[in-house]
Protein backbone atom coordinates (compact mmCIF):
# COMPACT_ATOMS: atom_id res chain seq x y z
CA UNK A 1 0.00 0.00 0.00
CA UNK A 2 1.10 3.57 -0.60
CA UNK A 3 0.73 5.95 1.31
CA UNK A 4 2.02 8.96 -0.68
CA UNK A 5 1.82 10.11 -3.73
CA UNK A 6 3.89 12.72 -5.84
CA UNK A 7 2.63 16.14 -6.80
CA UNK A 8 3.39 19.22 -8.19
CA UNK A 9 1.38 22.71 -7.21
CA UNK A 10 1.09 25.76 -9.06
CA UNK A 11 3.42 28.75 -8.57
CA UNK A 12 2.68 31.72 -7.38
CA UNK A 13 4.90 32.98 -10.90
CA UNK A 14 2.94 30.68 -12.95
CA UNK A 15 -0.51 32.37 -11.30
CA UNK A 16 0.80 35.75 -12.31
CA UNK A 17 2.40 34.62 -15.87
CA UNK A 18 -0.99 32.78 -16.70
CA UNK A 19 -3.10 36.01 -14.79
CA UNK A 20 -1.17 38.24 -17.46
CA UNK A 21 -2.14 36.44 -20.38
CA UNK A 22 -5.66 36.14 -19.46
CA UNK A 23 -5.56 39.87 -19.06
CA UNK A 24 -3.33 40.38 -22.52
CA UNK A 25 -6.51 38.26 -24.12
CA UNK A 26 -9.43 40.05 -22.74
CA UNK A 27 -7.54 43.31 -23.87
CA UNK A 28 -7.32 42.03 -26.98
CA UNK A 29 -11.29 41.03 -27.24
CA UNK A 30 -12.18 45.03 -25.41
CA UNK A 31 -13.92 42.31 -22.83
CA UNK A 32 -12.87 43.59 -19.44
CA UNK A 33 -12.92 40.77 -17.10
CA UNK A 34 -12.46 39.38 -13.11
CA UNK A 35 -9.85 36.81 -13.28
CA UNK A 36 -9.27 34.39 -10.38
CA UNK A 37 -6.46 31.66 -10.18
CA UNK A 38 -6.42 29.07 -7.57
CA UNK A 39 -4.16 26.52 -6.24
CA UNK A 40 -5.35 22.65 -6.44
CA UNK A 41 -7.07 23.07 -2.77
CA UNK A 42 -9.17 26.29 -4.57
CA UNK A 43 -7.03 28.90 -2.52
CA UNK A 44 -6.51 31.59 -4.32
CA UNK A 45 -2.82 32.65 -5.32
CA UNK A 46 -3.98 35.50 -7.71
CA UNK A 47 -6.77 37.78 -9.07
CA UNK A 48 -7.29 40.78 -11.15
CA UNK A 49 -10.77 42.89 -11.95
CA UNK A 50 -9.94 44.60 -14.86
CA UNK A 51 -11.14 48.00 -15.34
CA UNK A 52 -14.84 47.91 -16.44
CA UNK A 53 -15.36 44.38 -15.60
CA UNK A 54 -18.63 43.66 -13.50
CA UNK A 55 -18.18 43.52 -10.04
CA UNK A 56 -20.42 40.84 -9.30
CA UNK A 57 -17.86 38.84 -11.36
CA UNK A 58 -15.23 39.04 -8.77
CA UNK A 59 -17.23 36.13 -6.96
CA UNK A 60 -18.26 34.24 -9.62
CA UNK A 61 -15.27 34.00 -11.39
CA UNK A 62 -13.39 32.76 -8.34
CA UNK A 63 -16.37 29.67 -7.46
CA UNK A 64 -15.45 29.18 -11.13
CA UNK A 65 -12.01 28.59 -10.45
CA UNK A 66 -12.97 26.51 -7.34
CA UNK A 67 -15.37 24.36 -9.08
CA UNK A 68 -12.88 23.52 -11.95
CA UNK A 69 -10.00 22.74 -9.31
CA UNK A 70 -12.37 20.62 -7.00
CA UNK A 71 -14.65 18.35 -10.31
CA UNK A 72 -11.11 18.73 -12.24
CA UNK A 73 -13.53 19.68 -15.43
CA UNK A 74 -14.26 22.54 -17.31
CA UNK A 75 -17.34 24.60 -15.29
CA UNK A 76 -20.35 24.37 -17.34
CA UNK A 77 -20.39 20.71 -17.99
CA UNK A 78 -22.75 19.68 -14.93
CA UNK A 79 -26.08 18.28 -16.06
CA UNK A 80 -28.82 20.67 -15.71
CA UNK A 81 -30.63 19.96 -12.55
CA UNK A 82 -27.86 18.44 -10.68
CA UNK A 83 -25.77 21.83 -11.15
CA UNK A 84 -28.72 23.93 -8.56
CA UNK A 85 -28.86 21.11 -6.34
CA UNK A 86 -25.08 21.25 -6.41
CA UNK A 87 -25.33 25.00 -5.73
CA UNK A 88 -27.46 24.39 -3.10
CA UNK A 89 -26.22 21.76 -1.29
CA UNK A 90 -22.01 23.59 -1.40
CA UNK A 91 -23.77 27.49 -0.20
CA UNK A 92 -23.06 28.59 -3.85
CA UNK A 93 -19.54 27.19 -3.44
CA UNK A 94 -19.46 25.08 -6.90
CA UNK A 95 -20.98 27.02 -9.78
CA UNK A 96 -22.12 25.30 -13.49
CA UNK A 97 -21.54 28.88 -15.51
CA UNK A 98 -18.58 28.53 -18.42
CA UNK A 99 -15.42 30.10 -17.54
CA UNK A 100 -13.71 27.99 -15.45
CA UNK A 101 -10.49 25.10 -16.45
CA UNK A 102 -8.63 23.18 -14.54
CA UNK A 103 -4.94 23.25 -14.61
CA UNK A 104 -3.68 19.44 -15.89
CA UNK A 105 -0.33 18.50 -15.68
CA UNK A 106 0.60 15.00 -15.83
CA UNK A 107 -2.54 13.92 -15.14
CA UNK A 108 -2.95 15.92 -12.10
CA UNK A 109 -5.08 18.93 -11.28
CA UNK A 110 -2.45 21.80 -10.27
CA UNK A 111 -5.09 24.70 -9.94
CA UNK A 112 -7.66 25.96 -12.13
CA UNK A 113 -8.73 29.61 -13.77
CA UNK A 114 -11.92 31.29 -13.42
CA UNK A 115 -13.32 34.29 -15.63
CA UNK A 116 -16.32 36.47 -15.15
CA UNK A 117 -17.46 39.28 -16.92
CA UNK A 118 -18.60 38.44 -20.34
CA UNK A 119 -20.56 35.75 -22.32
CA UNK A 120 -19.76 32.22 -21.08
CA UNK A 121 -17.79 31.38 -24.46
CA UNK A 122 -15.67 35.18 -24.04
CA UNK A 123 -14.97 33.83 -20.19
CA UNK A 124 -14.02 30.41 -21.23
CA UNK A 125 -11.99 31.64 -24.15
CA UNK A 126 -9.94 34.41 -22.08
CA UNK A 127 -8.79 31.17 -20.05
CA UNK A 128 -8.22 28.91 -22.29
CA UNK A 129 -5.70 31.49 -23.40
CA UNK A 130 -4.19 31.77 -19.80
CA UNK A 131 -3.93 28.02 -19.98
CA UNK A 132 -1.97 27.98 -22.87
CA UNK A 133 1.29 29.58 -21.02
CA UNK A 134 1.43 26.49 -18.48
CA UNK A 135 3.90 24.36 -20.47
CA UNK A 136 2.58 20.55 -20.49
CA UNK A 137 -0.64 21.60 -19.70
CA UNK A 138 -3.84 19.93 -20.37
CA UNK A 139 -6.01 22.10 -23.70
CA UNK A 140 -9.84 22.71 -23.02
CA UNK A 141 -9.79 24.63 -26.46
Amino acid sequence: MTFTIPTQILSYSGAQAMLAAAVAEATAMKVPQCISIVDAGGHLLAFARMDGAFAMSMQTSLMKAKTAASYGEPTGNILAGVDLKLAIATQGERINLPGGLPIIIDGRVVGAIGIGSGTGEQDRQVAAAALRVVPGAKQFD
